[in-house]
Parts: C-alpha cells; sequence; structure tokens
C-alpha cells in the first residue's frame, strides 16, 4: 500500500467518524498483516492536514483524537445551518467551568468560598449533564463533599488537546482573566450587562436563563 493510498484512507475515515479517531483506532482499521507503522500514520495525517489548505475546514488534535471541522472564522455563517436557538453561557456557569478547570479537583463549597456565591444545582446539574465535568471523588471532610474536575468531552468542545493549552495559572491573576482564558470568544452575561455578545453553540443542549443561574432547555 502506498503513501497516496494511506492517505485516503485516513481522509475517508476521519469524514465518515462520527467522532475523534486516535492514531491507534486508524491503525486498527487495518489488517493485522497490512497494518501501517505509527510513523505511516502521523505522516499521512500531516498531508492529511495540508490538503486542507487554502479550504473552509482543517484538520485538528483534540484530546479524543483527530477530526476534520470548519474554519473557526467561517462560523457566522455556517451556523445559520441549525435551527436552535444559540445557547447563551451565564457568567455565573462560565465562572464555575473556569474554577474547576483551573483548581481541579474542587467542591463546590470551594467554588462557592472563591465566588462569593452558591452555585445553584442547574449549573452542576447542566456541566455534569454535557459532560463537560465529572466527579472524580470525595473530600475527606465532614459531609466528604464531591470533588469535581473536567473530562475529555470539555478538551474537545473547547479544542484542547490537553489542559497544558490553557493559559498557566501564573498568567490568571483574578476570576475574570481565567473565566476569559477558556477559548469562547463570546459568551452572555447573566448580571445584566446590556451589550454583552452572546456566544452561539451549535450543539444547543442547555442554555443559561438570563435570570440569575437558572438553566432553562431548548425549545
Amino acid at each position: 500500500m502506498g503513501e497516496h493510498d494511506l492517505v485516503e484512507i485516513i481522509e475517508g475515515a476521519l469524514l465518515a467518524a462520527a467522532e475523534p479517531l486516535t492514531k491507534r483506532e486508524l491503525a486498527q482499521l487495518f489488517d493485522e498483516l497490512d497494518r501501517p507503522p505509527t510513523a505511516d500514520i502521523t505522516t499521512a495525517l500531516t498531508a492529511v492536514a495540508e490538503r486542507c489548505e487554502g479550504r473552509g475546514f482543517e484538520l485538528v488534535e483534540v484530546a479524543s483524537g483527530f477530526r476534520y471541522q470548519v474554519r473557526q472564522h467561517l462560523s457566522p455563517w455556517v451556523s445559520k445551518l441549525w435551527v436552535e436557538r444559540p445557547v447563551r453561557y451565564s457568567r455565573a456557569l462560565l465562572e464555575t467551568l473556569s474554577l474547576i478547570a483551573y483548581r481541579q479537583p474542587i467542591t463546590r463549597g470551594e467554588i462557592e468560598d472563591i465566588r462569593g456565591v452558591a452555585v445553584s444545582s442547574n449549573i452542576m446539574k447542566s456541566l455534569l449533564e454535557r459532560e463537560w465535568v465529572k466527579v472524580v471523588g470525595h473530600r475527606d471532610v465532614p459531609g466528604k463533599p464531591a470533588m469535581y474536575a473536567t473530562t475529555r468531552e470539555f478538551l474537545d468542545y473547547f479544542n484542547l488537546k490537553s489542559l497544558d493549552q490553557l493559559p498557566p495559572v501564573a498568567d490568571v491573576k483574578d476570576l475574570e482573566t481565567m473565566t476569559s482564558a477558556l477559548p469562547l470568544e463570546e459568551f452572555h452575561d447573566s448580571r445584566g450587562e446590556e451589550n454583552e455578545p452572546e456566544s452561539t453553540d451549535v450543539h444547543g443542549i442547555a442554555v443559561e436563563s438570563a435570570q440569575g443561574d437558572e438553566v432553562i432547555e431548548q425549545e
């Protein structure tokens, strides 16, 4: 099998796959006797990425593997293909998610101590349902509160290969900069600033209400 054939097979697999594919999963597409070494798959992936140059999509590597995705600057047009209303992320949800990302594992009480306000149960429920966070254990203190950490799905959603791609903690001086470190270009501020833009989410599962921390479902 030539290099050109391998590139085409990987291209086809990535186009057909519903989820990102790892190099191991790509290798398993072949019979054991014909299975290319990892180095050849890496070379083929580089060629696949180069073929995307000048096109409206690109090959990206996230925590779960490699996938094609539309280039970010095209989202104002491509997002119109989806009928769901744009998702609005409240500042409360983003601050909670940011604290979990940077301080994990962290308990709900510790999040509340840092934010200075109670964390809505709906926010935690929304983050858990979206599988952006998970319970990784319980703090050995009275009450045994659950400790939360981010997931592989969180990394995939925000186009991160690992948490190392977030700005280092040393550069995050306060909660405001911590929240802005998440790769969401825009978000809705539930505190009521009229000119705060909305962020869009083509997956559209849960919406943060403009009234407090309540979470409502898409219609």
